[in-house]
């Protein structure tokens, strides 16, 4: 009789399991597709030259595309040392931790370990009476619990942690192509000032001379005090300029400082002068954005994860099948719990369709269309924020390559009307105020020209940054 009750068990428990697994493949989530964005891509740029050829510099490794030495080493250091990254990493670790443990969804959970009860009964009770007021029991029990996938909550879990961890993957790839940049930036602005410095330092020896001069041309007559007294002052404004200049240096090295991870400290560099970038200006056709840039790829991973979550707020409204079972050793004796007649087993299986839950279940789904409906808008603005941040970078290094002509002929000009100022006041045929103006000008325009220079390899590292470039 008792063979005839357990093959009866063993036939609903395998039923149960066949109808689980039977089950499974009726799907409710739906599969994700990217929306339509309302966003005519080719306009993104903003620029009549709209590229056809889908190679962009953005394809481009940093180690190409900057050849000074000083900044490839300082660039190598920042990714190893800079605490943005290093956190962004932490970052990534813990979203893969999730990711395992959204993959280990389908499996059942299982424990078991030993238990010691005692149960103290009141003697008038049934139990009381029989067991002389108290019971002892003895077990060794594992359980097990496992659900089935029927309407893919499980599976839709389990992509929306697998999009999580991309989103953190992104997100690191975005803090170093931020990261390249800071740090070719500050590298440029150092060595423009370096070069504004040595301008300066020029000019400062010159008025020093000139400062003589005119004192001389006043104690022959030829020009008054007023004009010693102006000479002074130019000559005191180079010098608080170059004090100005220093502390500037000053403040970017310790931004570099920072940048590489390392403490305040001067920084070994090139000349500006000798920074040439030579790659070729390629944008690729501007749907690669959807590729390149690491915060676009983050916002649709974002996405994904928050419509996978509203898959898995729809399919907690269906019913839950759920297999459980229990078995072990169980004695009211110690010494007979590892008999075989203290051998026990229990099966459940049964489904459970929610009904009151003060109203969780629906709050969960309109926080999840809420959240998801979110992210479309963010995806949609993050391309929207990469296009612009594309033009105007383009636009920028357009219009600081056609000034750069026009600054050199304005310094070289300026230089020639200070000369011939300077020789003309010497001789008599000039007004001192006509070389206070040449010399005035002629600095301006000098600074200008680096500050344009640097402009220059600025707007092209923001192009190389805007594209996506820098964490291939």
């Amino acid at each position: 009789m008792k063979s005839i009750i357990k093959y009866r068990n063993l036939n609903r428990g395998a039923l149960i399991v066949v109808v689980a697994i039977t089950l499974q493949s009726c799907f409710v989530a739906r599969d994700y597709v990217r929306p339509d964005l309302d966003i005519k891509t080719e306009n993104l740029y903003r620029t009549e030259n709209l590229p056809k050829d889908s190679v962009s510099m953005a394809d481009v490794s940093w180690k190409d595309l900057f050849t000074d030495q000083y900044l490839e080493q300082y660039i190598e250091e920042g990714l190893q040392n800079n605490m943005d990254i290093r956190m962004a990493i932490q970052q990534m670790i813990a979203a893969e931790a999730y990711a395992k443990q959204g993959k280990a969804g389908y499996m059942p959970t299982l424990s078991v370990g030993p238990n010691y009860t005692h149960q103290e009964y009141s003697e008038n009770s049934q139990f009381g009476s029989i067991f002389s007021g108290g019971l002892d029991t003895y077990d060794i029990t594992a359980n097990l619990s496992w659900e089935a996938d029927i309407w893919g909550k499980i599976r839709s879990n389990k992509r929306a942690t697998q999009a999580d961890y991309l989103q953190s993957v992104a997100g690191h790839q975005a803090v170093k192509t931020q990261l390249i940049s800071s740090i070719a930036n500050t590298y440029y602005n150092l060595l423009a000032l370096d070069a504004q410095l040595e301008v300066t330092k020029q000019t400062i020896a010159t008025r020093e001379s000139s400062v003589e001069t005119i004192q001389a041309l006043k104690d022959a007559g030829q020009v008054t005090q007023v004009a010693v007294d102006q000479n002074i002052a130019q000559y005191n404004n180079a010098r608080a300029l170059q004090i100005d200049i220093e502390t500037a240096i000053f403040n970017a090295e310790n931004t570099l400082s920072i940048l590489l991870g390392k403490a305040p400290q001067e920084f070994k560099r090139s000349r500006l002068d000798n920074q040439i970038i030579d790659q070729e200006i390629k944008l690729g056709v501007p749907a690669r954005l959807l590729r390149n840039r690491p915060d676009v790829m983050a916002a649709e991973y974002a996405l994904i994860k928050d419509f996978e979550l509203t898959n898995v707020a729809n399919s907690s409204f269906y019913p839950s099948l759920t297999l459980t079972a229990s078995g072990g050793l169980q004695s009211l004796e110690l010494d007979k719990l590892l008999n075989a007649n203290s051998l026990f087993a229990t099966v459940v299986g049964g489904l459970t369709q929610p009904l009151l839950n003060q109203r969780k279940l629906k709050t969960q789904k309109e926080v999840a269309l809420a959240n998801q409906e979110r992210s479309l808008l963010n995806f949609k603005k993050t391309l929207l924020v990469a296009g612009s941040e594309v033009s105007n970078a383009l636009f920028s290094y357009e219009a600081e390559t056609r000034k750069f002509e026009f600054r050199k002929n304005e310094v070289e000009a300026l230089r020639k009307a200070e000369s011939n100022s300077e020789e003309l006041l010497k001789n008599g045929y000039a007004n001192y105020l006509d070389l206070l103006t040449a010399r005035q000008s002629a600095l301006s325009a000098e600074l200008n020209l680096i500050t344009n220079k640097l402009s220059q390899l600025s707007a092209t590292v923001e192009l190389y940054r805007s594209l996506g470039g820098g964490w291939k």
